[in-house]
């Protein structure tokens, strides 16, 4: 898969995607990721990519001519590729999104800037749009690659285990189960002999009940988008139960 990122400042990437999964995909050959300075697309010898908006206000706007001769010649490079901006006009993203786009050939990633882009570049390219949220970040380069990791993780091979990613939260539209490793006590807290057992299918439902326990107290709004099971709904009961004898 190729992601192709449009940036004003190709510097901010240099660490993240050198390291940990991103790193070991692309040494495999499984994504490939590629930089593209707008301000290279600029005509003018100062090579300005922003302007002052048009009726007044503060900041700047990124300006539509270096971005869309920018966006136009990475497009004629990969024509297969989607383009998604990240902005906080967008879609939030979900781990779903992310699975869509992880079926995709290539993505090419618009990192806004300033007070925004000129909104013409929107209407004219913008295949998609991606939010992290209902909060306000400097640039979309920070959005860009929260958005290339969590694509990247969906990628047959990018992963140790395939289970790594069948089991995150929000794989299945829940909250994924706690986790323990050794030692089997730490500061007076304990692992649960459950997962001491050996016993698979006790662990199974151990862990299915705590992922349906921890979206239960941190996300309830998930539990009305799952298809819950019989088992599920029993689950819940005995949280429920084992809620009112705790008080």
């Amino acid at each position: 898969m190729i992601f192709d990122i449009l940036t004003l400042f190709p510097g901010m990437f240099s660490g993240p995607f050198d390291e940990s999964i991103i790193r070991r995909a692309k040494d495999k050959q499984l994504i490939d990721i590629l930089f593209h300075n707008i301000r290279d697309w600029a005509t003018d010898r100062h090579q300005t990519a922003d302007d002052s908006p048009y009726g007044g206000g503060a900041g700047m706007v990124m300006k539509p001519e270096p971005l869309a001769a920018c966006i136009e010649s990475v497009k004629a490079m990969h024509k297969t590729s989607s383009v998604v901006f990240t902005s906080p006009h967008g879609r939030p993203l979900t781990h779903r999104i992310a699975m869509d786009f992880a079926e995709k050939p290539g993505l090419i990633i618009v990192c806004g800037r300033y007070e925004g882009i000129d909104e013409r570049i929107r209407s004219l390219y913008a295949d998609d749009e991606i939010s992290l949220g209902d909060f306000v970040l400097s640039g979309g380069e920070i959005a860009a690659m929260a958005l290339v990791d969590s694509v990247t993780r969906l990628i047959p091979g990018a992963l140790g285990s395939l289970e790594s990613a069948e089991y995150d939260s929000f794989s299945d539209g829940l909250l994924e189960y706690p986790h323990y490793t050794r030692p089997p006590e730490f500061k007076g807290l304990s692992v649960p002999d459950t997962l001491l057992s050996g016993n698979h299918e006790l662990i199974r439902k151990w862990r299915r009940k705590e992922s349906l326990r921890k979206t239960r107290t941190l996300r309830p709004d998930l539990l009305s988008q799952v298809m819950l099971t019989r088992e599920d709904r029993n689950m819940l009961i005995e949280i429920e139960q084992e809620k009112h004898c705790d008080l």
